[in-house]
C-alpha cells in the first residue's frame, strides 16, 4: 500500500516532485496539495511547464480537487501548517516545498498537524 503524501507548496519544486512521480509511475498516494494560489492556476502551471513542456495527461479541477492520471487530490489553501488537516487525512509524509518551513522548528508544524514525517 502506497504512503499517503501531501505537498505543501506547489511552486517549481512541488510541481516537479509531482510530475516526476507521475512520469515514473512512483507508487505514491498523493492526497493533498496546499498552496495559496487558486486551484485553476495550479492546474494550468502543472499542465504547461515552460522547461519540461506540456504534461501528457489532462489536468482538471472540480470543487478544489485536482484530477490527473487517476489521482484525485484535495487542494487546500492554508498558510499555517499547524492548521492543515494532516491527521484527518492520515498523511504519512509531507513534502515541504515552500522554502519557508526549512528549519526544524518550522517544519515540525506539519507534525503537530498530524503528519508522521516531513521531507524538506
Amino acid at each position: 500500500m502506497a504512503a499517503k503524501v501531501a505537498i505543501n507548496g506547489f511552486g517549481r519544486i512541488g510541481r516537479l516532485l509531482f510530475r516526476a512521480a507521475l512520469e515514473h509511475d512512483i507508487d505514491v498516494n498523493f492526497v493533498a496539495i496546499n498552496d495559496l494560489a487558486p486551484p485553476q492556476s495550479l492546474a494550468h502551471l502543472l499542465q504547461y511547464d515552460t522547461n519540461f513542456g506540456k504534461l501528457p495527461w489532462e489536468v482538471k479541477v472540480e470543487d478544489n480537487v485536482l484530477k490527473v492520471k487517476g489521482y484525485e487530490i484535495q487542494v487546500l489553501s492554508e498558510p499555517d501548517p499547524e492548521k492543515l488537516p494532516w491527521k484527518d487525512m492520515d498523511v504519512y509524509v509531507v513534502a515541504e516545498c515552500t522554502g519557508i518551513f526549512r528549519e526544524r522548528e518550522k517544519a515540525e508544524k506539519h507534525l503537530k498537524a498530524g503528519a508522521k514525517k516531513v521531507l524538506v
